[in-house]
């Protein structure tokens, strides 16, 4: 389908609370450079359309060209709310253990409402950066996390931001009888064992939910 991108992406941008074509890239499950083709050929593809119309209820010819309604008929409900998770100015380590922070918020990102609901409490939300690959494949350098700071219960194998000491980490963590054990998935790094007193000295900082990754 032909179509301006520029349009296209504005309307996306204002309908979806997204800001970059990387979002945009996360958003519909493609490669960066996918985006980069389509804006340079001018062509949306159908499926693009059709998986922005389902995902939003959104009207396809509207997505397409602007023209007609926004919203696909009877769809203005409460599934089209969105709201909006900081992304803090910290990065969270995925390796030997670090934490850079700083109190501003770098900016605010749009999820469904319903989704993040289902995923948890909203309000304790915050996204953050990763750095290191002591958690690849599942997550990489440069991945940003969505972090549920209620969700502090253990689930074995769950991955979570976990601090001990001055350092905060992500990794896999299980509860053992007076042992807590911080896996990485990357098998070059060996698992962290928490005994006795060390144990007191850690604590979850919140479940990740979710990640996103910007291509290269």
């Amino acid at each position: 389908m032909k179509s301006g991108f520029d349009s296209f992406f504005r309307r996306i941008s204002e309908a979806a609370g997204i800001s970059s074509q990387n979002e945009l890239a996360c958003l519909l499950g493609v490669n960066r450079s996918a985006i980069t083709q389509a804006k340079k050929r001018g062509v949306i593809p159908e499926k693009w359309i059709l998986n922005l119309s389902r995902s939003f209820r959104l009207n396809p010819d509207w997505i397409e060209s602007g023209q007609g309604p926004k919203y696909i008929r009877g769809s203005e409900d409460d599934s089209l709310e969105f709201t909006v998770i900081p992304k803090v100015r910290a990065r969270l380590s995925a390796g030997g253990g670090s934490f850079e922070v700083g109190e501003e918020i770098e900016g605010y990102y749009s999820f469904r409402g319903q989704w993040l609901a289902r995923k948890g409490s909203p309000r304790s939300m915050v996204l953050m950066n990763v750095f290191g690959n002591s958690m690849e494949p599942e997550i990489k350098d440069g991945d940003t996390i969505l972090v549920d700071e209620s969700q502090k219960d253990i689930l074995a194998g769950a991955i979570y931001a976990v601090g001990v000491d001055d350092t905060v980490m992500v990794k896999r963590v299980e509860k053992h009888p007076n042992k807590l054990v911080l896996q990485s998935d990357n098998s070059t790094y060996q698992p962290i064992y928490l005994e006795g007193e060390e144990i007191e000295k850690a604590r979850i900082i919140g479940k990740v939910l979710w990640v996103c990754r910007e291509l290269r």
